[in-house]
């Protein structure tokens, strides 16, 4: 009898050991990499603590199937590094290219494909319609930004020597387009284009619905952001983690992706 007990115990010890390697097994570790770029992607603090409805909506679909998300926060060029080198295993949105050769693969859903829009001041009756629209109207934008994907037209126009003078270039990592909205408030700059959910969101933690608007039509096409995978991963795991983004991305369409988005106090509007 003694020995059939300590037999059942020992069986026991066995099976709990075994469901807990099991279970430490499930527990795996996603290195994140990504940039600020708000409301998709922020940079936590102490006082505002959201990593953006990107981020959320990335933790929810990987957290279901048993990973632990790690995150690096670092500017795009080193987070592009990062994934090439394999300190990342995957960042959460970059710009879809079919030519990328960055030691990094495309999932197969992209997060969203974003509306352009411009800002301008409030009560200016101006709005895009192609380039001719341009004329005598000083545009802002940031160092090295590029918006050929969505207007070959619109960046050629920007980096033409001839429209330097209507072109503002705002240098920094920090607060540029925080700093684009006072200059053209402050009527040193005339518009600016940008991600429609971008521009809603500075608008509101600026506050400064009483000076500067949203207009659109924004820029002929939309922005197609997409998560990229290190080429560092074996292939098989690689396959996995896209498959798995693929999978949740598509589950999540409609009320259940509105819902991440309404919490930062933005909206898509209609076509």
């Amino acid at each position: 009898m003694l020995k059939n007990r300590k037999c059942r115990l020992f069986s026991i010890l066995l099976c709990a050991l075994i469901m807990s390697v099991s279970s430490a097994s499930k527990a795996v570790t996603l290195k994140v990499c990504y940039d600020q770029w708000p409301p998709m992607t922020i940079f936590p603090t102490e006082s505002a603590p959201e990593r953006g409805f990107i981020i959320e909506m990335l933790e929810h679909i990987y957290s279901e199937k048993g990973y632990t998300l790690e995150y690096y926060e670092v500017p795009l060029a080193r987070g592009l590094d990062m994934v090439a080198e394999g300190l990342c295993d995957m960042l959460p949105e970059f710009l879809y290219s079919k030519h990328s050769d960055k030691g990094f693969v495309y999932a197969d859903e992209p997060t969203f494909a974003y509306n352009s829009a411009f800002v301008v001041r409030q009560g200016d009756a101006w709005r895009y319609d192609g380039i001719s629209s341009l004329k005598n109207r000083r545009v802002a934008t940031g160092s090295g930004w590029d918006y050929s994907s969505m207007s070959e037209s619109y960046q050629n126009y920007i980096d033409n020597p001839k429209n330097a003078r209507l072109v503002e270039v705002i240098a920094g990592n920090d607060d540029v387009i925080g700093r684009i909205f006072h200059m053209i408030k402050t009527n040193r700059v005339d518009l600016y284009a940008d991600n429609e959910l971008v521009l809603q969101y500075v608008l509101n933690q600026l506050d400064l619905q009483d000076s500067l608007q949203i207009v659109r039509p924004g820029l002929e096409k939309k922005l197609v952001e997409m998560p990229i995978y290190s080429m560092q991963i074996p292939v098989d795991e690689r396959q996995r983690l896209i498959g798995i983004w693929n999978q949740g991305r598509l589950a999540m369409k409609g009320e259940k992706e509105q819902a991440f988005i309404k919490k930062y106090r933005v909206l898509f509007e209609n076509d």
